[in-house]
């Protein structure tokens, strides 16, 4: 069982049916975290774990997800949410969607305390951010990521987006190494 920090039920389910493939179950620590505001995700994941592992006294997994703009020289990047909080969808295609500079990269980190040491793993993958919105808006920037290699938005794919995400790929990586771990104990 892995606590995982978060009170976004969508990502929540994304963690849960990523490492639910390994074998691993997630519980949910609904707790309300400050984020240090820095450009950087390595930085901003592992301070939030400590926090988190602080909470709740016992082994913790938290992630940090953002895009780095082509046009913006990687820009907002751990600062992801509060562009997106300002722009919304519309606006934020608006800026980004149009041009020669579309290019994008998301990342996402995800870190684990167990009181001992801290570990983190990245995932990332290239794409495109989409002249309008489409699809749900529920999950904030699904609607405007189209990933490298495809014509929908990570709003338009449902299911299909954790077999591709940048988030697969980190929890990929963090569940390889939980799950040797726990073969060598």
């Amino acid at each position: 069982m892995i606590r995982f920090l978060s009170n976004n039920d969508h990502k929540i389910a994304e963690v849960r049916t990523i490492l639910g493939s390994f074998g691993i179950d997630v519980e949910p620590l609904r707790a309300k975290v400050s984020e240090i505001q820095t450009v950087d995700m390595q930085v901003i994941a592992r301070d939030k774990c400590l926090r988190a592992y602080d909470i709740a006294g016992r082994p913790v997994l938290v992630e940090h997800t953002g895009l780095r703009l082509d046009g913006l020289k990687g820009l907002p990047g751990g600062l992801t949410q509060v562009f997106w909080d300002t722009l919304e969808a519309d606006t934020f295609s608006k800026l980004f969607g149009v041009g020669e500079a579309t290019g994008v990269v998301a990342e996402t980190v995800v870190a684990f305390c167990d009181g001992r040491t801290i570990a983190t793993f990245d995932g990332a993958i290239r794409g495109t951010i989409a002249s309008s919105p489409r699809g749900s808006r529920d999950f904030q920037w699904d609607c405007v990521f189209v990933p490298e290699g495809s014509e929908q938005t990570f709003a338009e794919m449902g299911d299909k987006k954790n077999s591709i995400s940048m988030r697969k790929v980190a929890l990929e990586k963090f569940a390889k190494a939980h799950v040797a771990l726990r073969k060598d104990r």
